[in-house]
Order: C-alpha cells, then structure tokens, then sequence
C-alpha cells in the first residue's frame, strides 16, 4: 500500500476533530468526550499506518527530519488519547491535532534530505525509541506549560475566554505539567544511559551538539523537579524552566537534523 491515502485520512480526521472541538470551545461547550476520541483514535490509526509505510520502507529504519517529526506527533497524540482516559486532558489536543495533520502532511510531501536507513543493532533503535519517548512526553509538557500560562494569565486579568472556560481548575493543570515532566524526565535519562552503553563514541563529531544539549537539557528539568519538591516552585518560575529544556531538547535533535540534512548533506 502507499502511504499516500493514510496520510490524507490521518489529516482530514485530524481537521475534522479540530474544527469539532474548535466550534465547541468557541460556544463555550464542553466537547463530546467519545466523539473527540473516536475521530482522534481513527486519525491516529491512519497517522500510524502511514508512518509504518513510510519509516519501514524495505531497507532499515527511515527517520529522516520529516519521519522523525510526525512519529513523535503521533506518539504525543497517542499519550494524550490514552490519558484523556483518567485525566482532564483533551484541551490539549486542540493545539496537537493540528500538528498531527501538520508532521503527517510533511512527512508525505516535503523533499526528503539526505539520511540514510538505519540498520543498527537493537540496543541502538532502543536509545532511538526512548529518545522519541522522552521527546513526546516532554512536548507534552511544553503544550501544558503554555495552556498554563494562558490560563494564569486570564485568571489574573479576570477575563477568561471560553477556550479558558473549558480547562480544569489552575491547581490540576499544574499537577498534570509536572506529571508530565517527570515522565518526560524518567524517559530522556533512559534514552541518555542506553545511548552511553550502546554508543561507541557519544562525543563524536556528529553527535556531539546533540549530547552536549540533551545533557544541558536533562540538567534543566533535574533543577525543575528539585525545586518543585524542595523550594515549591511553581507557576512562572516552572512555566520559564519548563519552557528552556524544551528549548534545548528541540535544538539538539531537530537543529542538529536540520543541520546534518539540509546544511551539510551528511
């Protein structure tokens, strides 16, 4: 099968579920919980198929910039879908639907760089999936941070919007951002260990910006966790932290990919 008609099915129900639950938030009404899920979990599905057809294409493993990207769309929207489940979570797939269709678009139409398949023994695709893992989870965690911020910011000013309206109260959103982190935190010191154990060389030339920062990165969201648990941090202070590790995290893996691919052509 071509991953061409999956990818247009994944992106439309993705539209689809955003314009949904767009209209619902813009009459200040709840969404449907189990009409929202059912057109993610089938755009999901498709998102799925497609990029099982375009990241296994016969020879390796094909995660070039564009792969690399709608893969951890479609792991974050997973998390999600699965955490709307127990948490009041679906206000964040109003931003990440849209980022679904996005990645999956690309990664079916944009000009492919110049990365080769990856063929490396299954202790390396492990450092590859955690590292995917950590990414999503903490991606998940800069979406909350800046709801978070939004929410704060309305709050304080006491005009709420009805996107506003729609959220939990501060106290939850704030509990599932550090949810968020820790899990994202767990995941990317998994992915740094197993790359030092299966990695003969973590300081080579190619790797080097992309270890240095996601170990400035991890550092951030250790300091984070700490002064949660130790001094109380929260609100702006944990909205800036959180912010800044991403920031780091995004710039080592998508700007040294950019790099390597669109630059330098290695």
């Amino acid at each position: 099968m071509h991953p061409l008609l999956p990818s247009l099915a994944a992106a439309g129900l993705y539209a689809g579920a955003t314009l949904y639950q767009g209209s619902r938030f813009a009459r200040h009404q709840a969404s449907d919980k189990r009409l929202l899920g059912l057109l993610g979990a089938l755009a999901l599905l498709a998102h799925a198929l497609s990029l099982s057809l375009q990241l296994l294409p016969g020879s390796g493993l094909n995660l070039d910039f564009f792969n690399a990207s709608s893969l951890i769309a479609c792991a974050v929207i997973a998390l999600i879908l699965i955490g709307t489940t127990r948490i009041p979570v679906e206000n964040l797939l109003l931003p990440l639907f849209p980022l679904g269709a996005l990645t999956v678009l690309l990664a079916q139409f944009a000009p492919a760089g110049t990365s080769q398949p990856i063929q490396e023994a299954p202790g390396i695709l492990a450092h590859i999936l955690l590292s995917i893992l950590a990414y999503g989870l903490l991606t998940i965690a800069m979406f909350q941070a800046l709801l978070l911020s939004l929410q704060d910011h309305q709050l304080k000013h006491k005009h709420p919007s009805g996107l506003i309206r729609n959220f939990p109260p501060l106290q939850t959103m704030e509990s599932l951002l550090f949810g968020f982190l820790w899990a994202g935190w767990v995941a990317l010191s998994l992915s740094l260990l197993s790359g030092w154990l299966f990695f003969e060389d973590l300081f080579a030339q190619h790797l080097v910006h992309k270890t240095v920062l996601s170990c400035i990165a991890w550092v951030v969201f250790a300091v984070l966790l700490w002064g949660r648990h130790q001094l109380g941090w929260r609100g702006h202070k944990a909205i800036r932290w959180t912010l800044a590790g991403f920031c780091l995290l995004m710039l080592a893996y998508f700007g040294s990919k950019l790099v390597r691919e669109f630059i330098l052509h290695i």
